[in-house]
């Protein structure tokens, strides 16, 4: 049930389902009507600072304003129906115009002006939504698909509604495990700076951030043996230095341990294995250490992932921790 309007029902619960922009859109005009209601049940002059505070209330009718012109009236005019976008939005500025006049006239504190404005703007109001209610919301139910109303959601949120709390989405948001959500979405960012991943578009910027703040040591050797890449974290467990790109990963270890280097890059290469794992005790850390094979989807060896991670706390962890302790 809704509550949009000091917790009553919605006169509209058998009519659209909660959230339905249409039915919002409904639901402030009951509230527009009440607000102008108040307003004139208030003395100015004896009570000027309720009043400000019930008019800056009534001036969100923007908002609906705005949801109209950027969500509604290009779907309309999709279908070929342009007035609403070129008679009703001169209506709004009109109406907009008439706020910013009546807002000054209650600043001045000037009662007969801000009666004469007042009076004129509720009248506005009246009209606008009279055209709303009998013409504009019935033919436009009448035109869009469930489908086309449902993607008004995202673009709603970010504009706003005149309520102090948000209406219900529509459709209502339903938690999806992120495993089984293969909905496509229109993506709310430009593409332009980015490159396309198997999933997901990222600027270098936002990869080089996603790399200094991983837990892990990362270096990327290619399929020629040379490294060409390493991430720089703040708490690298093994320091490294741009000197060492471009440079044969043989050169890159001492001279005890290049024998298991060559032999791990050999079997990767001969498709034989695809993980090699060690674990040290270093500098009174415990070390964990993955080599992964890198290959494209046909199976062609691409050169080889080194991972380095510092466990020690993860090896402390016991039970479960649920909630946040950052108190």
């Amino acid at each position: 049930m809704s509550e949009f309007l000091n917790n009553e029902a919605s006169p509209f619960d058998n009519q659209f389902p909660e959230g339905h922009p249409v039915r919002t859109y409904l639901e402030e005009n009951i509230l527009i009507r009440s607000l102008m209601h108040q307003l004139q049940n208030i003395n100015l002059q004896e009570d000027n600072i309720r009043y400000k505070e019930v008019f800056e209330k009534l001036a969100k009718v923007d908002l609906h304003f705005t949801r109209k012109e950027n969500q509604l009236f290009p779907y309309l005019e999709k279908y070929g129906w342009t007035s609403p976008s070129q008679g009703m939005w001169t209506f709004h500025d009109q109406i907009r115009e008439q706020i910013k006049v009546t807002r000054e006239a209650i600043e001045n504190k000037n009662i007969e002006s801000t009666e004469t404005h007042i009076s004129k703007l509720f009248k506005f109001l009246e009209q606008m939504m009279h055209v709303e209610e009998s013409r504009l919301f019935p033919r436009a139910m009448e035109m869009l698909t469930e489908e086309e109303w449902k993607e008004f959601k995202e673009g709603d949120k970010e504009i706003g509604w005149m309520f102090e709390q948000a209406p219900i989405p529509y459709p209502e948001d339903e938690y999806i495990h992120p495993s089984q959500d293969t909905q496509k979405r229109k993506l709310p960012f430009g593409i332009e700076d980015k490159t396309h991943y198997d999933e997901g578009y990222l600027t270098p910027e936002q990869v080089n951030a996603i790399f200094r703040i991983l837990p892990v040591d990362i270096t990327y050797v290619n399929e020629h043996d040379q490294v060409v890449f390493y991430n720089r974290g703040d708490d690298r467990v093994f320091p490294r230095s741009a000197g060492i790109i471009g440079r044969e990963v043989r050169f890159c270890h001492p001279p005890k341990s290049v024998d298991q280097v060559i032999r791990i890059l050999e079997e990767f290469k001969a498709g034989n294995q695809d993980l090699a794992e060690f674990w040290i005790n270093f500098k009174g850390q415990f070390i964990h250490i993955q080599y992964f094979a890198v290959r494209d989807p046909d199976g062609t060896y691409r050169g080889v992932i080194e991972m380095s991670q510092d466990v020690t706390h993860v090896r402390k962890l016991e039970g479960e921790q649920r909630l946040l302790d950052w108190e």
